[in-house]
């Protein structure tokens, strides 16, 4: 019986510490109440974070709890209650912000709890903040935009002065 219990806390502890890693790798986390969601509304929320390079798992409290322990994410604690769904993301901090923002929106089942940004704890304020940026393409090219707009004016400089050029009488 003991060798049995011993087996199993060491089953729960290397769960604990594979939710632990991916708070540590993620850029950014969105922990939400996803309860009176439908399976068909679940599973197309699943299939958009998928899409976008997020993986959303459901995790124990209490797993949670001790993995963000793990990482000094001692206030999250409080928002580890009830049917909890957790959004991971590696690479792409707005992504699961804007997707779960987006589904919260939709339908009034699903509710942001709160969440962490590049390495701090971030309230359901700062990630709707953060849902209404735009998505990293967007955001490319606004900079794309920003940076030619210089090119822009120069090339509009250049060509203003050839026209004037063109226009001199011949002395």
């Amino acid at each position: 019986m003991k060798q049995m219990s011993e087996k199993i806390i060491a089953q729960k502890a290397e769960i604990v510490k594979g939710v632990s890693e991916q708070f540590k790798n993620a850029a950014s986390v969105v922990v939400v109440d996803y309860r009176g969601l439908t399976v068909a509304e679940v599973t197309d929320l699943r299939k958009e974070l998928r899409d976008n390079g997020v993986k959303m798992e459901v995790i124990k409290n209490t797993y949670l709890r001790r993995a963000a322990d793990a990482n000094g994410y001692e206030a999250l604690d409080e928002v580890f209650a009830g049917p909890t769904a957790v959004a991971f993301s590696d690479e792409d901090v707005v992504a699961p912000a804007r997707i779960m923002a987006k589904y919260a929106d939709q339908f009034d089942a699903l509710e942001i709890k709160g969440g962490i940004i590049e390495g701090k704890v971030a309230s359901l304020e700062e990630i709707m903040a953060l849902a209404k940026l735009p998505d990293r393409d967007g955001m490319l090219s606004m900079l794309l935009s920003v940076l030619q707009a210089p090119v822009r004016n120069v090339a509009y400089a250049v060509k203003a002065v050839a026209d004037s050029k063109d226009e001199e009488p011949a002395a």
